[in-house]
């Protein structure tokens, strides 16, 4: 049996008369960019991630970026992220003017290590990045306290995460802002790449909205230098129709996830399987198991069986020939992670039987 990583395509048919009706709607109304469309999305997505202000953007990286203009962030500045992440997060820094300086993980949760963060502190640091990587919010108790003593802002990356909680609150505003990706296949997906910024701070707010439109609140008139990062009239339609299943859809991962352990638990001697910190919710944007000594093996095999798995990410950023130069300090966990991690299938509409052929799947190949 073929089991695909991710089926869009399931999730989408089942919406195709509502999806159709949301693009006839945007087709007649001829408004494109922004509108009145982005604006109901951005109400219903700021209520969901429970923040006062919530902005549509062209991409999840592109709300990094607007987050780190609108926090006055650029050129002299250091910036401190995980390295075992999406080149996204520390590539935006970059295109900001400034220093990405890179923290290691936490092998359990993969996400950044609080204590690790201190350390890396200098007179030029002005943010954390924390990445809730994989659909499991990062420790922000401990890395609020650190920003609040240091006088640094906090811009948390949930572009996996939409929807998770920590200690009962939604990510996304614990920080100054959170940044959001619908890129196809995130728990909220759109049909091309958009995204979010979400904030508490309306100062942020307006000041991110202005730096959205190319730094203009009227047409030719600029009070600062922006960007075009603009939500598409079209996406924000289609999404108005897919985020009240957003609850239904983590569910599913969920689900998935947990019949994954049950199913994977007597090979724990042998794979390591995801855990899930008892003080937030993890959506299970991805289901990611670690495979000491033989990943690579492993997901050959199970590509001959015709199972599809991805590596997210099989090199750390702070080995990224682009980012050359600036590892200050060994990151073993991210070394280790990269070298170690496979993500199964685990898209919501993922049949049990297609479940159930993945675990076998990897049984037999132990046992083999």
């Amino acid at each position: 049996m073929r089991v695909p990583l991710l089926d869009i395509q399931r999730q989408n048919h089942v919406l195709q008369e509502e999806l159709r009706a949301a693009f006839d709607r945007v087709l007649e109304s001829g408004q494109f960019i922004l509108g009145q469309e982005v604006e109901a999305f951005e109400e219903m997505a700021a209520a969901a991630a429970d923040a006062r202000f919530a902005l549509g953007v062209s991409s999840g990286t592109d709300a990094i970026l607007l987050a780190l203009m609108a926090l006055g962030i650029g050129p002299g500045d250091e910036v401190i992220c995980p390295s075992f992440t999406f080149f996204a997060t520390a590539g935006s820094i970059a295109r900001a003017g400034a220093r990405p300086v890179f923290a290691d993980s936490l092998a359990d949760t993969f996400n950044l290590d609080p204590v690790a963060i201190e350390p890396l502190l200098t007179p030029r640091t002005r943010a954390i990045i924390p990445v809730h990587l994989f659909g499991q919010p990062a420790d922000m108790g401990p890395i609020l306290e650190l920003a609040r003593r240091h006088g640094l802002r906090v811009i948390e990356d949930t572009a996996q995460a939409f929807g998770a909680e920590y200690c009962g609150r939604s990510v996304g505003a614990l920080g100054d802002c959170g940044t959001m990706s619908f890129y196809p296949s995130k728990n909220l997906g759109a049909f091309g790449d958009a995204g979010l910024l979400v904030t508490n701070d309306r100062e942020l707010a307006r000041r991110a909205r202005l730096l959205r439109n190319h730094g203009a609140e009227r047409q030719y008139f600029h009070a600062m230098i922006g960007g075009n990062f603009r939500l598409d009239t079209v996406q924000a339609a289609l999404l108005r129709v897919k985020l009240p299943h957003l609850a239904a859809y983590t569910a599913g991962r969920q689900k998935h996830a947990s019949e994954y352990t049950r199913l994977l638990r007597p090979l724990e001697d042998r794979i390591i399987l995801p855990a899930a910190a008892p003080d937030r919710t993890h959506i299970m944007n991805q289901y990611t198991i670690r495979v000491p000594g033989r990943r690579d093996e492993l997901q050959e095999y199970l590509r001959r069986r015709g199972i599809g798995t991805a590596i997210y990410y099989p090199v750390p950023l702070h080995r990224q020939e682009c980012f050359g130069g600036a590892l200050e300090a060994p990151l073993p966990v991210a070394e280790m992670l990269a070298a170690e991690v496979l993500s199964l299938p685990v898209f919501p509409e993922l049949k049990a039987e297609e479940r159930a052929e993945v675990a076998q799947a990897i049984f037999d190949f132990y046992d083999g």
